[in-house]
């Protein structure tokens, strides 16, 4: 449709959802801050691998240096950026990119975490849209190649959610859900903020749990006590969702009150969270990677604990509510980021929380 698209950070989600509008032919400059996946993209293309029932591709891209950008200031300004980086980069990255999107431009969050707030506080609400991967489980294992540990979600699993702040269902909405859905199953949703917290939720029990244990997601979902440590966090955040007034969708392809009830300890829901969480495992090749923040940890680079487990405590405090599963992670993740103890599942055995 003659759009001109900006990708802000080639990483992991970025790199995968930008390839497949690259080899569709859609007009995307790619824009990143590590200089070996950019230099990478423009000798090789950017490559995108699964682990199983799709075919290999590498395409070519239009790939810039950070520093380069200023170059566009002479070329036909973006009609869309998607903006994905880690939540802390959030603020500079839409300030960035601001300056270079057309009159009718607009920036869409393809995120973890609740940055649209972060993103109309700099380019007005106006101007701003939600798009949610949900189990998407890519990563960049090297400069220009991401790779997915797993096929595609297609009608089994509805891998992007994209949706307007205000609910409404619009043209430019449906025109990202287009250009998301050229690399998997899509919806253009009218609760962007439901599905939003319900990510949010997802993360929240596995992310930080892999991230403090040195475990894949598998393993976590595997030991009675980290399953259940998971259920805690989560039954800890829906009811900060709840309270909120998010209309909460399914978390973990499981009713958001089953997971509630069982991390406070309901029997009946503690048995069928099990039971599902266990068969998930017992996959073949479920589970078998490392979320976004178990990848961070492995590879040095800080991670979005303050925004994912941290905002639940934060968010919270002010009303009164018990967040303490979700308060002792942060502290945990935190401690081994800085590298006063290592990742060790123990660290969450040996917790007693009320």
């Amino acid at each position: 449709m003659g759009h001109r698209i900006a990708i802000i950070g080639a990483g992991a989600v970025g790199g995968y959802a930008g390839a497949h509008m690259a080899q569709a032919g859609e007009d995307v400059t790619f824009v990143d801050m590590w200089p070996e996946n950019v230099e990478a993209m423009r000798a090789r293309g950017l490559r995108i691998s699964h682990l199983k029932d799709v075919p290999e591709f590498t395409v070519p891209v239009r790939a810039l240096h950070l520093t380069e950008l200023q170059s566009v200031a002479r070329e036909k300004p973006f009609d869309i950026a998607f903006v994905c980086v880690k939540s802390y980069d959030t603020a500079w990255a839409t300030m960035m990119i601001r300056q270079y999107l057309a009159p009718e431009g607009f920036v869409v969050s393809l995120q973890n975490c609740m940055n649209e707030e972060t993103i109309a506080g700099i380019v007005g609400w106006g101007r701003t849209l939600g798009a949610i991967a949900s189990s998407i489980t890519v990563d960049l294992c090297e400069p220009g190649h991401v790779r997915r540990a797993s096929g595609k979600g297609g009608a089994a699993h509805t891998v992007y959610r994209v949706g307007e702040v205000h609910g409404r269902i619009t043209d430019r909405a449906r025109e990202v859900g287009r250009l998301t859905a050229l690399s998997d199953s899509t919806t253009v949703t009218s609760n962007l903020w439901g599905e939003r917290w319900s990510k949010l939720v997802a993360n929240v029990m596995g992310n930080g749990l892999c991230a403090c244990t040195g475990l894949i997601s598998r393993d976590t979902l595997l030991d009675d006590r980290l399953r259940d440590f998971g259920a805690r966090l989560g039954s800890e955040a829906i009811r900060l969702g709840q309270a909120l007034g998010y209309a909460l969708e399914e978390i973990h392809h499981l009713d958001p009150e089953v997971i509630a009830r069982a991390g406070e300890g309901d029997a009946a829901a503690r048995a069928q969270y099990d039971a599902h969480r266990l068969a998930e495992a017992r996959k073949p090749g479920g589970g078998a990677h490392r979320p976004s923040m178990g990848q961070d940890m492995v590879k040095g680079r800080r991670t979005e604990i303050g925004f994912l487990n941290g905002f639940i405590v934060d968010q919270a405090q002010p009303l009164g509510l018990p967040t303490p599963a979700n308060a002792a992670l942060t502290s945990l993740v935190q401690r081994v980021e800085r590298g006063e103890i290592t990742a060790d599942p123990r660290h969450i055995h040996d917790l007693r929380l009320n």
